[in-house]
């Protein structure tokens, strides 16, 4: 009677084996399709993001991105339904096919721009294969759970697409928190293509084994094995396929390159036609420096600025420290406030020899405060004020820098300065660029501000063009003048300013728009403008 008894008691709580082997294939199953989701997400991340350094346009690089993409994922979903009779084979070789074309993209990518010349369309091409790999994996994925164990059609899709997307946003974290810093961007792709190929092949045929003849496991297995062997060999290459086709796009000798969360850094040296070293400092492809004559640009940039009190001085950009450098010649100079958002560009102007030398050690002072942040969100939490406030970002050709040429960015620059204080903006050319150099000035006057435009000629640049501001919109523009007390320059003297704020016929003043963050023409003035040159 106690052993039926306990029998009887037993018997609720014991599970049967199909259903504990159902409940743990089910379980690796929704695993495959988390890591797969992941993959998916840091294939289009990387397109997007490669596309932003090597060709800028951001937006346009991203809407190309997600709108293929999304249209090649309906295409698979369609292609996949003939699929679904051999379900397990079929996703195997899916996945072990996105894993070979998602890990090799970026590699094919930079290849086609660097030696072929034809980004776009090779990007296009790969965006569409890679979303018409990640389209056909649901509907497989779908067959194959259902196999494992039937659910009604809605709770089905709800398990699968909560664990899709919860993988989608682990994937998006990853790229910019790991794979970038740990792995770059070639060799990150390459690592998500092996993990690619080992959660949508081993995983998927380890629950299917006993439903998949022999054959056809060990092709499979020995196909993802070489996909393996390929993007292994591939990442074992990397640096030295990508120091030889980065050297492709430059003329010069290139002595360093990185790339970074926020832009493609690449240093070149040669030797100038005065037998001096020209070393070159270029910001995803544009060019930001030349050794031989950035002296000319940096001193008209800062100088001008530093004709009124500076006791404390806002640098904004100028990572490279070479407007730094020309600040700290004043020996009344307190306290220099330097921001830049790249942590690697201030690393680079304070480790690497030949920018070290170049900038003076300027980031060595004991005057200067290097943050690496956002401008503008630093801006909106400043609590200092200051004196001189020299802007030197990098052209308004992305949306991310647009937003530092708006009307919003120099009303939350007017909280930080101290009355009298002066600004100083580079505003690009007026030669190749005038309805942007011009935008640019008037979206300062737009924010408040009264300015004095002028323009030097930089060898290495071309004409190019700077804003000198005061807050305030009543009084007279500020007199463009060097201080009294300015150390030896090489090129700007009174003579040099007073010729600098006369511009030819055809570069005066223009109808042209402010920029706002809503409405940034200056992003659209400047892409039309320097696409002809």
């Amino acid at each position: 009677m106690s052993t039926t008894t306990a029998d009887r008691t037993a018997t609720p709580t014991t599970e049967p084996a199909s259903a504990v082997h159902s409940r743990g294939a089910r379980f690796l199953l929704l695993f495959s399709v988390f890591l797969c989701a992941a993959c998916g997400l840091v294939y289009e991340l990387a397109l997007t993001a490669l596309g932003s350094y090597l060709i800028g346009n951001s937006v346009m690089q991203t809407s190309v991105v997600i709108s293929v993409m999304v249209f090649a994922m309906g295409i698979g979903s369609l292609a996949a339904k003939p699929l679904q009779r051999r379900a397990v084979g079929a996703f195997a070789l899916v996945e072990g096919v996105l894993a070979l074309v998602g890990g090799l993209s970026v590699l094919v990518l930079y290849v086609s721009f660097a030696w072929l010349r034809i980004y776009m369309p090779s990007m296009v091409v790969v965006t569409f294969v890679v979303g018409l790999l990640i389209g056909a994996e649901i509907p497989l994925l779908m067959t194959l759970l259902q196999r494992i164990r039937r659910q009604e059609a809605g709770s089905a899709v709800a398990d699968m697409f909560a664990v899709d997307y919860i993988g989608a946003l682990v994937g998006g974290l990853c790229f910019p928190l790991l794979l970038l810093p740990t792995f770059g961007q070639l060799k990150g792709t390459l690592v998500v293509g092996a993990v690619n190929a080992v959660a949508g092949v081993v995983v998927v045929l380890w629950i299917f084994r006993r439903q998949t003849r022999r054959v056809v496991r060990l092709s499979l297995l020995a196909g993802m094995a070489g996909v393996l062997a390929v993007l292994a060999t591939v990442y074992a290459l990397a640096d030295d396929i990508e120091v030889t086709a980065r050297q492709q796009l430059y003329r010069d000798p290139i002595v360093h390159a990185e790339t970074t969360p926020y832009q493609d850094i690449v240093v070149t040296r040669s030797t100038a036609f005065t037998g001096e070293p020209d070393i070159r400092l270029f910001l995803n492809g544009d060019l930001q420096f030349s050794s031989v004559d950035e002296y000319r640009y940096h001193e008209a940039l800062v100088h001008p600025a530093m004709s009124g009190k500076r006791s404390s001085v806002l640098i904004m950009g100028g990572g490279d420290a070479l407007a730094l450098r020309e600040v700290l010649r004043y020996d009344d100079v307190e306290e220099v406030t330097l921001v830049d958002l790249d942590p690697a560009m201030t690393k680079l102007a304070r480790d690497f020899e030949p920018l070290r030398e170049l900038n003076r050690d300027a980031l060595a002072d004991p005057r200067v405060t290097a943050v690496n942040a956002d401008a503008f969100n630093w801006l909106r939490d400043a609590g200092q004020r200051f004196d001189a406030v020299v802007i030197d970002f990098p052209d308004p050709d992305s949306a991310a820098l647009a937003k530092l040429y708006s009307v919003e960015f120099y009303h939350l620059l007017s909280h930080v300065l101290n009355p009298d204080s002066q600004v100083v903006v580079q505003a690009g050319s007026p030669f190749f660029a005038p309805k942007s150099y011009w935008s640019i000035a008037t979206t300062i006057s737009e924010a408040g501000y009264r300015t004095t435009e002028y323009q030097v000629d930089v060898p290495s640049f071309g004409n190019w063009g700077f804003v000198l501001a005061v807050p305030g919109s009543t009084g007279g523009a500020p007199d463009l003048r060097l201080p009294g007390d300015a150390p030896p320059l090489r090129f700007l003297d009174g003579a040099v300013l007073d010729a600098a704020t006369v511009f030819p016929l055809d570069r005066r003043p223009q109808e042209v728009a402010a920029s706002t963050l809503m409405d940034p023409v200056v992003l659209e003035y400047t892409r039309n403008e320097w696409q002809n040159y």
